[in-house]
């Protein structure tokens, strides 16, 4: 019997993917009227930029989130792997009646013949309920982190004024950029300030 697998890995890498690119909200008046090429003409424009793989390995939402998503897939995983066992045990056991003529006659072997095929059937359905059950938590819960990073870097933003916040995710977005405009510290600061594991993560 063919064994489903459940990664978690398009979960991290949608997670990886996010861009994170936020309006100036600032106060000065030019400033807010400017475009953005006569911004960076003058030098005004103020970039930043956030490491995702750092700030999803310090981030305590989305290690929670991991945490609880690997323990559903284990704990899936246990439930197959009994009840594929207790199939296999109940095919050897009805060959070895029917090698050894214990049934009482053809049409109950052939009953039982029906049931086990039956059963085989429902755990194959099974394992796809489960397998899509997951894969719909995995991309609500990275939908949830999305607008988790997001909505704290709106708030973040009204008082830095950046006119832009990039994602960096190893090669991906930036081929190069000074460790001055990193600001992943203070968005991993920020993030898990206003993390409250009891109300953010629910099973």
């Amino acid at each position: 019997m063919k064994k489903t697998k459940y990664i978690l890995k398009g979960f991290l890498m949608l997670a990886m993917a996010f861009m994170f690119t936020q309006c100036a909200d600032n106060k000065n008046a030019n400033e807010g009227n400017a475009t953005p090429a006569a911004a960076l003409a003058s030098g005004e424009l103020k970039i930043a930029y956030v490491e995702i793989d750092s700030l999803l390995t310090k981030y305590r939402f989305w290690n929670d989130l991991n945490e609880m998503m690997i323990q559903k897939e284990e704990n899936i995983r246990t439930t197959l792997n009994e009840k594929a066992k207790e199939l296999e045990q109940e095919m050897r056991e009805f060959q070895r009646k029917l090698e050894n003529n214990g049934f009482a006659s053809r049409e109950r072997a052939e009953q039982e013949n029906l049931r086990i095929a039956q059963k085989q059937r429902d755990l194959q359905q099974l394992q796809e309920k489960l397998a899509n059950e997951l894969q719909t938590e995995n991309q609500k819960n990275s939908l949830q982190l999305r607008d988790s990073i997001n909505s704290f870097l709106k708030m973040y933003n009204k008082d830095k004024g950046y006119s832009l916040i990039f994602s960096n995710t190893g090669f991906d977005n930036l081929l190069y950029a000074d460790k001055a405009f990193n600001i992943t510290e203070e968005i991993v600061e920020g993030l898990n300030a206003r993390y409250t594991p009891s109300a953010a993560v629910k099973k």
